[in-house]
């Protein structure tokens, strides 16, 4: 099962690859099913919505999924009517007001997307503990008073249906909070308090309509280790990670998936959809107490989710869709390998080896509009987005874009990437990279400045990509689009400046057109019908061929 389907298939055209006639498979596009965003109140700003409206526009993103949804500056719950003037007066029973949630969610709708509801935080008012995570102090707790949370999630869920639809609303996806193993930030209670949170809010929306979908752990990270295997995090166990001398070897698991698919197999709960994050990274305690950040090798994301896929299929939940609501090279938003031309081409690979092991894969996210820790310091600051908070395309914005331009329809998979058909139009589509071979048992680990990124540039050899694709009608033109270190690295441009942190209108101006100055060709399919595909990548490169006519 999985969230979008194809409609009208034009039969295969027998393209030939390299003399062979190709087999065709479904190639599904894992990396537009859903992107992330910092908090819901973030999407009610001017360039917030921009960014979003060019993302869904030029990505394909078809979900967006934010935290915060049921925070203070939504205004979604009060139990006082906090007016301002001396003490708030108490009310008879709680008021839910949407006008908030319906403007972040009119837009998102408007734009061709749809919400992937994370449903959380807790409204102060009902929350046993307050601002335990973030610059905007979210408030991760489990509720004071059950059944008022689920009158909250119930009045929520009927006001969209009354708004939008049922119809609508069955096609959304219901997530019952964000990573709550990380006690005591995102969760101050237990883990079979969150079962319990679980079982109330499943329960509750399944009793508005048995057909919407709702899932959940939605947990952080896979680990080798104990440290969530009790009810809270137990930072005394031995994080293994942070003494191992080969962490690659070690046997990292999911995080909560089983004992949650069991709990809830006891109880004859539904569970529509399993979800969890795979950030390729761990942040373990060494002995002494001082955190260690773990880099994992490349592999690492195709690694857990074929273990993940493993173990759902074998659950009592073996229908279970099977959602990566949070993914990228790493869960710092100062990580500055995010800004660089070295993840866009990290993501590229990765996304093309796991298209087939989830129904969604998350990015997280897509713009720097976002406060967990405050505003970024400087255009490019390590933010997660494809875009920085001006909208400035980062190597990642167009990783996405090339991505999205792909078929659905697998004709041929190299590890330097793949040919595609598109069956509704049978336009032949194709996207290479050049991931250094000596990075694969390293992955890319985080770094703390840009110029310590730079080092990588260095890494690995060209790579000359040649295929001959036949079965073309004569005539055709395709275009080549290329991204490398030359062409599209805005950061890299900005580090040239000085690495201002308050560029000029001038300067930004400049960042902009770097950004987007990728290396441009077309070639024409001769006679034969076969086009002859020749190019040189350098190291990280990533390269887009599509049919245009």
């Amino acid at each position: 099962m999985t969230i979008d389907s194809v409609d009208s298939p034009v039969p295969n055209s027998a393209v030939r690859i390299d003399g062979k006639l190709c087999d065709e498979s479904p190639l599904p596009h894992v990396w537009s099913r859903c992107v992330g965003a910092g908090r819901a109140n973030e999407a009610l700003r001017a360039d917030w919505r921009q960014q979003f409206a060019e993302a869904v526009a030029a990505c394909g993103f078809e979900y967006v999924r934010f935290h915060g949804l049921f925070h203070d500056d939504m205004f979604v719950y009060r139990e006082s009517y906090g007016g301002g003037f001396g003490p708030d007066a108490p009310l008879a029973s709680p008021v839910y007001t949407f006008s908030y949630v319906d403007k972040v969610f009119d837009f998102i709708l408007d734009c061709g997307a749809r919400p992937f509801v994370e449903l959380g935080f807790m409204p102060r008012e009902l929350a046993t503990a307050t601002e335990t995570v973030f610059w905007w102090g979210a408030h991760c707790s489990p509720p004071k008073d059950m059944t008022r949370w689920v009158e909250l999630v119930t009045r929520t869920v009927e006001h969209w249906i009354g708004r939008y639809g049922l119809d609508e609303v069955r096609r959304w996806r219901f997530e019952v909070w964000n990573e709550p193993n990380l006690v005591p930030h995102f969760w101050t209670g237990t883990k079979t308090e969150y079962f319990e949170l679980y079982e109330h809010t499943v329960t509750a929306i399944k009793g508005v309509d048995p057909e919407l979908k709702v899932g959940g752990p939605a947990t952080s990270v896979f680990v080798p280790d104990d440290r969530y295997k009790g009810e809270v995090e137990d930072r005394s166990a031995t994080h293994e990670t942070a003494a191992a001398a080969d962490v690659d070897a070690l046997d990292w698991r999911p995080v909560w998936i089983e004992d949650f698919m069991a709990w809830c197999a006891e109880r004859d709960l539904p569970i529509d959809f399993v979800s969890t994050h795979t950030y390729p990274t761990d942040f373990a305690f060494a002995a002494d107490g001082e955190a260690v950040q773990i880099t994992r090798y490349a592999d690492a994301t195709f690694d857990d989710l074929t273990l993940l896929r493993t173990i759902v299929d074998n659950s009592a939940y073996p229908d279970a869709e099977i959602h990566i609501t949070e993914w990228s090279t790493s869960p710092s938003s100062r990580d500055f390998i995010h800004d660089t031309l070295f993840a866009a081409t990290f993501i590229t690979r990765a996304y093309l080896q796991c298209a087939t092991l989830a129904d969604s894969i998350s990015y997280w996210t897509f713009t720097d509009v976002f406060e967990e820790g405050g505003a970024g310091i400087g255009p490019f600051h390590g933010g997660f987005g494809i875009v920085n908070e001006n909208g400035i395309h980062k190597p990642t914005f167009h990783a996405f874009r090339m991505l999205e331009r792909l078929g659905d329809r697998l004709l041929l998979s190299t590890p330097e990437g793949v040919v595609t058909r598109d069956s509704r139009t049978s336009a032949v589509s194709a996207v290479f990279f050049n991931y250094p071979d000596d990075m694969a048992l390293k992955g890319i680990r985080s770094h703390s400045s840009y110029a310590a990124t730079r080092a990588l540039a260095e890494t690995g050899p060209s790579r000359r990509i040649r295929h001959s694709i036949g079965g073309l009608e004569p005539g055709a033109t395709f275009l080549v689009e290329i991204l490398d270190w030359e062409h599209g690295n805005a950061a890299e441009a900005w580090y040239g400046l000085g690495s201002p942190l308050n560029p000029s209108r001038a300067e930004s101006e400049h960042l902009s057109e770097v950004a987007d100055s990728l290396l441009r060709f077309a070639l024409t399919v001769p006679g034969t019908g076969v086009l002859d595909l020749d190019v040189e990548l350098a190291p990280w490169a990533v390269m887009s061929v599509r049919q245009s006519g």
